[in-house]
């Protein structure tokens, strides 16, 4: 790396954005290989620090910051991450899109282990964890009937077709708290509900990407088949590790098509998701509220 750098508040919020493109890489993709003119980025938020330094970089000529979600060593677990840090530092960095890339379990039969799928719904079955950037005075209620931003998604999974990685172009993301996997008995409960994958992240980064106007995709790269699978052993870490080397070159791939082909013009309403959304009357938000979500209700501010 070149160096590591500090940000705070103001200092990352430059006229210029520092990225464009957020990746935040899950189990297995710990680093992005392509990445050039790297530079190492300790960003300071309201909500404390971030799961790492976030490395920002030129990939296919658009500038990118990339954050591991559980820590470079995969050190913090599911319910112990600080997701609020973690988009809120993108948002100060001036990323509009945030590519996920995941590693869940399938819970149906055509939904193979080492094929992708790019959701365009989720189910929060966590238990308690913060996932919105509002309260302490102001309120706001977002649509999140479709929690997916269409046109990225779109762009994910025609990379995956580029790239020739198997992709399933829709589907429901169950989002459970963990860091246990599911007994039998949920894994049956779940798929008799016909959601389609299993994960612990997920939801939670997209009701924030949401509330900070930033768009969100999925790139859910199938692991195991969960427990219910007659045919399968139990999922074990061990297990999941080995399919997770084999599709890290493809998720690999994926991001950089991704990345090369994206419109510059975002066509969707991600970037207005606050317009009708803030309730409070702004003359009663208490100052120490109004500056700590600077960066995603600032310009509604003036």
């Amino acid at each position: 790396m070149a160096g590591t750098k500090k940000a705070q508040g103001k200092s990352a919020r430059t006229k210029e954005p520092l990225a464009e493109i957020g990746v935040i890489g899950g189990s297995g993709l710990y680093a992005m290989s392509g990445l050039t003119n790297t530079r190492e980025l300790s960003v300071k938020t309201p909500f404390g620090d971030p799961s790492d330094k976030i490395v920002l970089g030129t990939f296919e000529g658009k500038r990118v910051a990339f954050l591991a979600r559980h820590g470079r060593g995969h050190r913090i677990l599911p319910s112990e991450l600080n997701f609020r840090a973690n988009i809120y530092a993108m948002k100060l960095l001036g990323v509009q899109r945030i590519i996920s890339v995941s590693a869940v379990g399938s819970l149906q039969e055509d939904l193979r282990p080492g094929e992708f799928l790019v959701p365009d719904q989720f189910f929060d079955s966590t238990k308690g964890r913060i996932s919105t950037f509002f309260g302490n005075g102001l309120v706001a209620h977002v649509a999140f009937d479709k929690p997916t931003c269409a046109q990225l998604s779109t762009v994910l999974a025609d990379a995956c077709v580029s790239m020739a990685v198997p992709v399933h172009r829709k589907g429901t993301y169950i989002n459970m708290e963990g860091p246990q996997f599911s007994t039998l008995a949920e894994a049956h409960f779940h798929r008799a509900m016909k959601f389609d994958v299993i994960g612990m992240t997920n939801v939670t980064e997209a009701k924030l990407a949401r509330e900070a106007e930033i768009c969100y995709a999925t790139v859910a790269m199938i692991t195991d088949y969960d427990c219910w699978h007659p045919e399968h052993e139990s999922v074990t870490a061990s297990q999941i590790i080995v399919t997770l080397n084999q599709n890290a070159s493809n998720a690999q791939n994926v991001v950089r098509e991704a990345v090369k082909t994206m419109p510059a013009e975002r066509k969707c309403k991600c970037g207005a998701a606050l317009a009708h959304s803030l309730i409070t009357d702004f003359k009663l938000v208490p100052e120490k509220t109004k500056k700590n979500l600077a960066a995603i209700i600032g310009k509604y501010l003036s």
